[in-house]
């Protein structure tokens, strides 16, 4: 069977951390995290420039606002939230099986990594590849390796950078660890306290059977967990991929530049977990809490999914200068739907086609300046109404073309739109002649009246006429054309020429 093996990854300060891993500029500054209610709010977590110059957990709203430069951000659940989500999917790129260990305002996951030797390498190794995907990611964490799952988690939480457990040494890594890890209740931690006994290494020296015999049943499990023999049941969890990153404001923003800045680095985050799924962003999601409570939301959907950053930042500064938010943004929210990239192979004497970005940019251009509802792929309705249709989004669809499928020739109706004004000469209620502003046309033959009317309880209802009519110019040319006539106007229309 294969030997236990456990990588501890430890996020200390998580609060902190999940608020500044999308806020670059702010990490090199003295942040803290404040939470409660006012007026009673007091420090949370900070990140580690706060602590070096005199920062403390508890301190209240006033006491961390009397310190020089200080950042003070309000605690955000729902961005702890996204970030778990992130650092799951980090952890979950080395190993499966995976259990959390979260306490307080400490974020832990413990990764079994039993067997993954061929994939990435021995454990020191492995434990690079871990710390630098989480860097990545924005967060930094103390990683420990062992063969005990107790060991590897106390260690993590109480060293920095990466540390080894050599098999059978687990009692030596724990005997620096205060005696406060076991989370003793008040009456033993007095009693220890009143022993001497301050350190797990003291606490693994002493006598099972006098120890037992003193405090009960429960101190045999202490001991083993001071010494890195306990056993543990693996309860792994089940991550689910949910691509959404959120920001929120330290002050609402009005301008644009400064939006896009914060939102160029959501989109990287969403593109390299999409990656690192082996997907691509089939749509984003942008949601805008604005300054008063309203929501602002718009959504970007590529013509082929996508994890091209440039591109998509591109598409969102369009959207915005489209349909920009009508007040200053507080909070900011990406949402995206995963969807299988498109790998298209040409061939080698095909002519070259314009790349699928390029035509996202252009479609969202033209969306500017004529409007959503006027750009797109145009949708036949379901109606009765000659020439009724609809424009929808434009997308790529891959349909599977029978290549031995016959192909019978048809005739194309070609619609003239707008449709041109036409003046006819009836004969026997018929057409016999017709001209437009150019020329006059002798009809050879004409077939109808196919009669067509609805919607006449509405100002748009029509009662039409058609005709399907033969004819011929004063130079000899021919054409084949469909003539409309309007009975509500008394006029005719050229509305469609056949191919």
């Amino acid at each position: 069977m294969t030997q236990e093996l456990y990588a501890c990854v430890h996020v200390a300060e998580f609060p902190a951390q999940a608020l500044l891993r999308l806020r670059q500029e702010l990490k090199s500054q003295p942040v803290v995290v404040l939470d409660g209610q006012a007026p009673e709010e007091f420090v949370c977590a900070m990140n580690l420039p706060a602590e070096r110059r005199g920062a403390a957990i508890g301190m209240t709203r006033m006491e961390a606002e009397s310190l020089p430069d200080f950042k003070l951000l309000p605690r955000s659940r729902a961005t702890e939230a996204a970030s778990r989500a992130v650092l799951l999917e980090c952890a979950a790129t080395f190993s499966p099986r995976i259990e959390e260990v979260s306490r307080g305002n400490e974020c832990g996951l413990v990764l079994d990594i039993a067997g993954t030797t061929r994939l990435f390498g021995a454990p020191q190794q492995l434990a690079e590849q871990v710390r630098t995907a989480l860097l990545q990611a924005g967060f930094r964490a103390s990683i420990a390796v062992g063969g005990n799952f107790e060991t590897a988690r106390l260690k993590a939480k109480n060293t920095r950078g990466i540390t080894i457990i050599p098999q059978g040494k687990e009692a030596e890594a724990l005997v620096s660890l205060p005696i406060s890890e076991l989370d003793l209740k008040e009456e033993p931690r007095e009693t220890f306290a009143g022993w001497g006994i301050r350190t797990l290494g003291e606490l693994a020296q002493l006598p099972t059977t006098e120890l037992v015999t003193r405090m009960g049943q429960e101190a045999s499990v202490w001991q083993q967990l001071a010494r890195g023999a306990v056993k543990h049941t693996f309860q792994p969890i089940e991550p689910e991929i949910s691509l959404r990153e959120i920001c929120e404001m330290e002050k609402p923003v009005e301008q644009v530049d400064s939006l896009l800045f914060v939102a160029a680095r959501m989109i990287d985050c969403l593109a390299l977990r999409a990656a690192g799924h082996a997907l691509a962003l089939a749509s984003l999601q942008v949601e805008m809490k604005l300054d008063g409570g309203s929501v602002h939301r718009r959504t970007i959907r590529p013509a082929l999914p996508t994890i091209d950053r440039k591109i998509l930042l591109k598409l969102l500064q369009l959207e915005i200068a489209a349909h920009s938010p009508p007040a200053a943004v507080v909070a900011l929210t990406l949402s995206a739907e995963a969807g299988a990239s498109s790998k298209v192979q040409m061939g080698l004497f095909m002519p070259q086609v314009p790349e699928p970005s390029r035509l996202d940019v252009t479609l969202a251009r033209l969306k500017s300046i004529v409007g959503d509802d006027r750009v797109g792929s145009p949708v036949l309705e379901d109606s009765h109404r000659p020439g009724s249709f609809h424009m929808e989004g434009f997308a790529v669809r891959s349909e599977k073309n029978d290549e031995h499928a016959e192909l019978q020739p048809r005739i194309a109706l070609r619609r003239v739109r707008p449709p041109a004004l036409v003046w006819v000469t009836l004969r026997a209620a018929k057409p016999a002649f017709f001209r437009d502003h150019q020329s006059r046309y002798e009809v050879e033959a004409a077939y109808g009246p196919w009669r067509t009317a609805g919607c006449w309880w509405t100002t748009e209802g029509w009662d039409d006429e058609e005709w399907d009519v033969l004819a011929s110019r004063s130079d000899g040319a021919r054409v084949a054309c469909l003539l409309v006539r309007d009975c509500h106007r008394n006029e005719w229309r050229l509305e469609a020429l056949y191919d």
